[in-house]
């Protein structure tokens, strides 16, 4: 194969970015992600790739459920935000304020739409796990494009 040209074809498939949020007991994880899509109407389904040693997976694993947090146009402090390790202090994640889903999962305030799931699978396979989860809530606080790779000039999310 050509790697060259496997790596610019690949990196012609659009992509937005996301938070990932998962609460475990009293250990939360976020992370910004942007291998995602929906992959069924019914059930309503979402697949989406976790790093496969991140806290983010571990703690949608332990808990069996995750949200999604939307990002929209403009938001590329956010997501460059959640590159790095979580921090919870003082009510906020990272610096971004947050009130609890019905998963227990954080939904960031600051996100245009959210939804939450319910963990089906997880394919253990490569050096990201395929998530697959049951959308079970969704809400959205205000219209927005969505945040894309091309916007803030990366080629990855996490």
């Amino acid at each position: 194969m050509d790697e060259a040209a496997r790596k610019t074809t690949l990196r012609m498939i659009p992509y937005g970015l996301f938070v990932v949020t998962a609460r475990s007991g009293d250990e939360v994880a976020a992370g910004t992600i942007n291998w995602l899509t929906q992959a069924s109407f019914q059930p309503p389904l979402v697949a989406l790739g976790l790093k496969a040693d991140s806290g983010t997976l571990a703690r949608v694993r332990q808990s069996g459920q995750f949200a999604v947090n939307v990002l929209g146009s403009g938001q590329k402090d956010m997501a460059f935000a959640f590159f790095k390790p979580t921090r919870a202090e003082g009510g906020r994640l990272n610096g971004y304020a947050f009130e609890d889903g019905s998963t227990g999962a954080p939904l960031l305030l600051d996100a245009p739409a959210w939804f939450e799931c319910r963990l089906t699978d997880v394919v253990d396979r490569g050096d990201h796990h395929i998530v697959v989860g049951e959308v079970i809530d969704a809400g959205v606080r205000r219209e927005s494009p969505p945040l894309t790779l091309s916007e803030v000039g990366v080629f990855y999310g996490g």
